[in-house]
């Protein structure tokens, strides 16, 4: 049986979707990040959906009534790859999805789970795993629905949340 993709996970969700981010660095072999930091700065593909899947993705996601929330714990003074999607996400928040940042040192005190995850309708959640130098691991996914470790996402995420700071008013150090 097929593993369903995220794409498909997300279109099955009703209610919500959450994505918590943990890491400074991801993938820096990504071809938008290498123009990034060549200095692309404007790149008309940023922001049209049809050349960013996640843009249409999400913008259906919110029109059928699905809240779609990341939240972004990160290092202070943020990483190059960090201000990357800083400068990505504003078409993000354009799409319908909110987004949120927790500078780490007020983090300290927080349960997190071990990996970055999505929590789907606050009945699933797929945890993705990355190498040390931040592309993914050959096992990138892994997918649980039990019930204890459910709570300890929703919770972990619930609380991250309410401490970081909207989008709109993060300011990059």
């Amino acid at each position: 049986m097929a593993v369903p993709k995220l794409e498909d996970r997300l279109r099955r969700c009703t209610r919500s979707a959450v994505h918590l981010e943990m890491r400074d660095e991801y993938m820096r072999s990504d071809a938008r990040f290498v123009a990034w930091q060549n200095g692309v700065r404007r790149d008309p593909a940023d922001s049209d959906p049809l050349r960013r899947p996640w843009l249409r993705l999400v913008a259906d996601l919110v029109a059928q009534g699905v809240d779609v929330r990341r939240a972004r714990i990160v290092s202070e003074p943020v990483s190059d790859y960090i201000r990357f999607e800083h400068h990505l996400t504003g078409p993000n928040v354009e799409a319908g999805e909110q987004v949120r940042w927790l500078p780490r040192r007020r983090a300290s005190g927080l349960a997190l789970p071990g990996n970055d995850f999505w929590l789907f309708d606050d009945s699933s959640v797929v945890f993705h795993h990355f190498a040390g130098d931040g592309e993914l691991a050959p096992d990138d996914e892994e997918f649980t629905d039990d019930p204890v470790v459910v709570k300890l996402c929703a919770d972990a995420f619930e609380t991250v949340w309410d401490l970081a700071v909207p989008h709109e008013t993060y300011k990059l150090t």
